[in-house]
């Protein structure tokens, strides 16, 4: 329950007259007998009757206790105030059962103006004191200021006399530290170099080692993948390639065996036939035998005439052969101005023509009488 206690035109400690108004939490107990006693008290009364029993006995302590104390006490501790009360009421309220869950002061007044005279003689006390050290500190600022341009001036000397020296050992330092740091400067700047480049050779062999491990996987990953396609191309490809090469395999094995019996078939025609043509050879070459053995004997019998007929026989043929390129020639032109050298021309070659003859032939046709007469005439 929210209660709001008010005492109003309630004298202080020093008969001021306050009006002061506040906010309390209150609830009933829960133990087994508190919770008794608050039955006991409130039995058949309503919320309203039980805030008014609170409520009065909160605002007779808040009156009492404003009775004790002084208006700066009120005013300006409101929090001690309201502990106060909650200490000195709390008996009270729990001999009822009921527990004061906070309570603080809302609000302090009076109707005489006692409260904005105190703060109106307290903001003058307050600007007086601020006047006051204002002029204090402004005197004591240009003292100290006075103070502090003597004591300047007096270190400014004797600065400017350090800083001299100062600058000098300086300027031999700075040289000295200058050399000192570019010494270092240097040599880190070289460590710096080794050092990155160690570590541009660690990342790179982390980075050779990654790419290795990447090869690996992907060679696992395509090594599984050959795998899997071995067995989807012996599942999908294979298997039917080789039904269907044993399929091929048998109908070739049948062409085969058909092709062998027909190379057969025809093997053993052409035997028959070259048996056949071969009988025929032979007899017609025993007929050809019997008739060359029959000439042979007719030669044999007649001697040079023989061979001079064989001779005789085989000119002409000789002759055409020789020729056969002159078919081709419409036209043939000597060009001499002497008609007795195309004579002499051709006499020497119908000269020459039984030379040519026992070269081919073996027959001497110069000592066949009437061809011996007729070359040695020139005919």
């Amino acid at each position: 329950m929210t209660l709001q206690p008010r005492c109003e035109d309630v004298e202080t400690a020093e008969g001021v007259a306050l009006t002061v108004t506040g906010v309390a939490q209150v609830k009933i107990m829960t133990e087994k007998e508190l919770l008794a006693v608050a039955c006991e008290q409130f039995l058949g009364k309503n919320v309203q009757d039980i805030k008014n029993v609170v409520l009065q006995t909160l605002e007779g302590h808040l009156r009492s206790i404003l009775g004790t104390l002084t208006v700066e006490q009120i005013y300006q501790d409101r929090d001690q105030f309201a502990k106060l009360v909650r200490e000195v009421a709390a008996p009270d309220v729990g001999r009822m059962g009921i527990e004061i869950l906070s309570f603080t002061i809302k609000d302090v007044y009076d109707k005489v103006d006692y409260l904005s005279s105190l703060g109106k003689t307290q903001t003058a006390v307050v600007q007086r004191d601020a006047d006051i050290g204002v002029a204090e500190a402004e005197r004591d600022a240009g003292i100290r200021e006075a103070e502090c341009k003597k004591e300047m001036l007096d270190v400014k000397f004797m600065a400017d006399t350090k800083i001299a020296d100062s600058k000098r050992a300086f300027e031999l330092q700075k040289s000295a530290f200058s050399e000192e740091v570019n010494v270092k400067t240097a040599e880190a700047q070289l460590a710096y170099e080794l050092q990155g480049a160690r570590e541009q050779q660690k990342i790179r062999q982390e980075e050779i080692e990654i790419e290795v491990v990447q090869r690996k996987k992907q060679i696992a990953v395509e090594t599984q993948e050959i795998l899997r396609t071995d067995k989807e191309l012996i599942a999908t490809v294979r298997r039917p390639a080789e039904a269907e090469a044993h399929r091929i395999q048998q109908i070739a094995e049948g062409e085969k065996v058909k092709q062998v019996l027909l190379a057969q078939a025809e093997a053993e025609k052409i035997r028959k036939i070259g048996e056949a043509e071969a009988a025929v050879i032979e007899a017609m070459g025993k007929a050809e035998a019997e008739r060359m053995k029959l000439k042979a004997e007719a030669y044999q019998k007649y001697g040079d005439s023989a061979k001079m007929a064989l001779v005789l026989e085989a000119l002409p043929q000789i002759a055409a052969k020789v020729a056969a390129p002159l078919t081709k020639v419409d036209e043939i032109v000597v060009l001499s101005g002497d008609n007795n050298k195309v004579t002499s021309e051709v006499n020497r070659l119908l000269a020459e023509l039984p030379a040519s003859v026992h070269a081919l032939t073996g027959v001497d046709l110069s000592k066949i009488p009437l061809i011996k007469k007729a070359t040695g005439a020139q005919v």
